[in-house]
């Protein structure tokens, strides 16, 4: 097992990667806690659960929302669950954005941790903070930044995943190798068939690796006021491409690095061969699906983004493979991009 500390000034976050999700017995208090999980999980994992409390909420996106955030809340108050209560979230990226934000505003905050039972969730989603809920189509936009105690890892649980579900992870994998570790990139590029069979061993030194990095990254800027964007490579098209085509969240992002590294390539920053074998990692997974949005629609997409100020927003370039950079640039320059850049032109 490996112990990796995000410390943030303000709080401090312990992510076990290779620990057994079972252990998170011996790190709960002994009472007031509650779990959230989803209806997957608990079917698969639910009776080695610790005996607290389970709610439920429906497997998918379609969870992340104020109503079931609300109805939480409701039933924490009927479990009892006070100021000195502790949430624990047993899920994917869905369920640790839920009890991480329900954990940040629920009694104006109680402490909380995730079992981390997804490849997104385990590379990407339960590491760092952010918390949030979807506002009809625009993601994340009700959300806020709380550190979980600690997450557990475990590669094991990740053999249980649905197909379509772990390579949805495998392209937040690929995003931070491409922002933050050429190393990462090629431990992925030369071991595809082991990880298309989830080797354990292989999946935890990634996992590492990966988490290391957006530690590193987390632990200097947690507010997301610099060093932080280049987490949201891809994600300014990819969003705009999820919240349109309503592509599990992985496809969407590896979509939206297709476009962002063709607009790097197209800045300078990096080269035909280096963009060449990205494209080919991406399509050796399955990952890349058409989304043509129409252009109309585009402009409307981006204006949503999180990261836009203004007219302008702050898009992630690729510096090659391994380092990335931040700029902030027009909007009407990247919607331009995209119409010149969609499939089919």
């Amino acid at each position: 097992m490996e112990r990796i500390i995000v410390n943030t000034g303000s709080a401090v976050s312990e992510i076990l990667i290779g620990a057994k999700w079972e252990s998170v017995r011996e790190l709960l208090p002994e009472s007031g806690v509650a779990i959230i999980t989803d209806t997957n999980v608990h079917r698969i994992y639910g009776s080695e659960f610790p005996d607290f409390p389970v709610f439920q909420v429906r497997a998918g996106e379609a969870s992340k929302k104020m109503e079931v955030v609300e109805s939480l809340a409701e039933r924490l108050i009927e479990a009892g669950i006070d100021r000195s209560g502790f949430l624990l979230g047993i899920g994917g990226g869905v369920v640790c954005d839920i009890a991480g934000f329900l954990a940040s505003i629920y009694m104006r905050g109680i402490r909380c941790a995730y079992v981390s039972t997804s490849l997104l969730s385990q590379v990407d989603a339960s590491t760092g903070g952010k918390n949030g809920v979807n506002l009809g189509s625009t993601k994340n936009i009700l959300g806020c930044f709380r550190q979980p105690e600690f997450v557990i890892c475990d590669p094991v649980m990740l053999k249980t995943l649905p197909e379509d579900e772990y390579f949805s992870g495998l392209a937040e994998l690929v995003k931070t190798a491409l922002i933050g570790n050429e190393k990462l990139f090629e431990l992925i590029e030369n071991n595809q068939e082991r990880i298309i069979k989830r080797d354990s061993e292989l999946l935890s030194m990634c996992i590492s690796m990966a988490v290391n990095f957006k530690a590193a990254v987390v632990s200097a800027d947690e507010k997301e006021s610099g060093l932080r964007r280049i987490l949201n490579f891809g994600h300014t098209y990819g969003h705009a491409i999820e919240a349109y085509k309503s592509f599990r969240h992985g496809y969407a992002i590896a979509s939206g690095m297709e476009l962002a590294a063709s607009f790097s390539m197209s800045k300078g920053l990096i080269t035909s061969q280096e963009y060449a074998r990205i494209i080919s990692l991406l399509k050796s997974f399955r990952l890349l699906r058409r989304h043509d949005i129409p252009d109309d629609q585009i402009s409307q997409l981006l204006m949503r983004d999180k990261k836009k100020s203004g007219s302008d927003l702050y898009f992630v370039y690729l510096d090659g493979i391994g380092k990335a950079i931040s700029d902030k640039i027009q909007v009407v320059e990247a919607v331009d991009f995209y119409r010149q850049n969609k499939p089919g032109n």
